[in-house]
């Protein structure tokens, strides 16, 4: 990959039930994190600009990848999935380690687990609960649809950054 392509951003969705809204705006938020990256190279999706801090453009692509695959695949549907890493125990290895794989790789695990997520949120109530406890307790889809929301919205925050950070480049 010379240069990373965004794929069009989802419109932002001013009406419809509660549903329709959470799913537009998860899609939205999950559209820009990508518009972040677009028009970059590796070196400059992988440049941690800021000297005290990991994080990155496709960290960030990598981590919210593995936290779709998370919240849906785990703690909502109660599946068990291959880590993406292997061994590594490091817990902030999604931030850490972008040499594993290749953008490619990262944005194409960003696709199937947003696809995949896309699916399992679709197919269930918003009461539905989850199978797995998060820290004792158990959430709902609902809970998660919010909790997922409130993670891009906090993590494209700092794509901004990160982006003007690059290259100067601002906006919504």
């Amino acid at each position: 990959m010379d240069t990373y392509r965004a794929p069009d951003r989802f419109e932002e969705h001013i009406q419809g039930n509660e549903r329709e809204q959470l799913d537009a705006w998860l899609d939205f938020y999950r559209s820009t994190l990508l518009v972040k990256c677009d028009g970059l190279n590796l070196v400059h999706l992988s440049e941690r600009p800021v000297p005290t801090s990991r994080l990155s453009l496709l960290g960030l692509v990598q981590h919210m990848a593995l936290v779709e695959l998370y919240w849906f695949a785990v703690v909502f549907k109660g599946e068990k999935i291959d880590s993406f890493f292997g061994a590594n125990n490091d817990p902030e290895v999604d931030f850490n380690d972008l040499a594993s794989h290749s953008p490619e790789e990262i944005f194409d695990l960003f696709d199937t687990a947003t696809a995949s997520a896309r699916v399992i949120g679709r197919s269930s109530d918003l009461e539905t609960v989850g199978k797995t406890l998060r820290h004792g307790r158990e959430v709902d889809l609902r809970w998660i649809y919010l909790h997922m929301i409130e993670e891009y919205a906090r993590h494209c925050g700092h794509a901004d950054i990160l982006r003007e950070i690059i290259d100067g480049t601002t906006g919504y």
